[in-house]
């Protein structure tokens, strides 16, 4: 099953070497066997778990390196974690080279969050609380299916540091207000990807 992770990140120029997969392969069974109970997430079949979870917050990847951003030592936070999407598979790619934090106001998917951190030995920081409630600020500032667009905008922004990026992943509708702020991503085997990109300036905005 997990060779189907395998083949699309080969086809996209995404290398994983054998442990990221076996990594990959038990946070697919752990998060199957999980949800069942705490209803992580509404896809439940591991096809899907892979593709439409790990492969595509894994297209991260390739949106950091078409607008050159170098995330090595950055402070990356995954608003809205959920079931550990984007952060936990892009930290399993990055591995000690990012700094991780899960931000997730729901109790019972903390819960998940850090026995995963715990059964795959992978070092990342889980906050549980809501985003309005932290102090910290991010270098780089993540949303995955997190709320309205305008919402997580909002969010991001607040817990962002000057000079960083919010990155929101979006489907095939984006807002017309935002489009200036969308690239637009292709990958073989799988659906294109958008990509609200700001970058955190004075006046809050950089386009690419």
């Amino acid at each position: 099953m997990i060779e189907k992770l395998k083949e699309l990140c080969q086809k996209n120029g995404i290398p994983l070497g054998d442990s990221d997969l076996e990594l990959f392969e038990r946070y697919m069974n752990l998060l199957s066997k999980w949800n069942k109970v705490y209803n992580l997430t509404s896809i439940r079949k591991k096809e899907e778990i892979i593709t439409k979870h790990f492969f595509d917050s894994l297209t991260l990847i390739k949106l950091f390196e078409h607008i050159k951003l170098d995330v090595k030592g950055k402070e990356i936070a995954d608003l809205g974690s959920g079931g550990g999407f984007p952060g936990v598979p892009l930290k399993i790619f990055f591995k000690d080279t990012v700094e991780m934090f899960l931000i997730e106001a729901v109790n019972k998917k903390c819960i998940f969050l850090e026995m995963l951190k715990r059964e795959l030995s992978i070092d990342y920081t889980v906050i549980c609380k809501r985003s309005e409630e932290i102090n910290k600020k991010f270098d780089i500032v993540l949303s995955r299916a997190t709320g309205e667009t305008f919402d997580v905008l909002k969010w991001g922004k607040d817990i962002l540091k000057k000079d960083g990026y919010l990155i929101i992943m979006k489907g095939k509708k984006v807002e017309e207000e935002l489009r200036e702020y969308t690239v637009t991503l292709k990958f073989k085997g799988y659906m294109e990807r958008k990509f609200i990109v700001i970058k955190k300036l004075n006046e809050y905005s950089h386009k690419f």
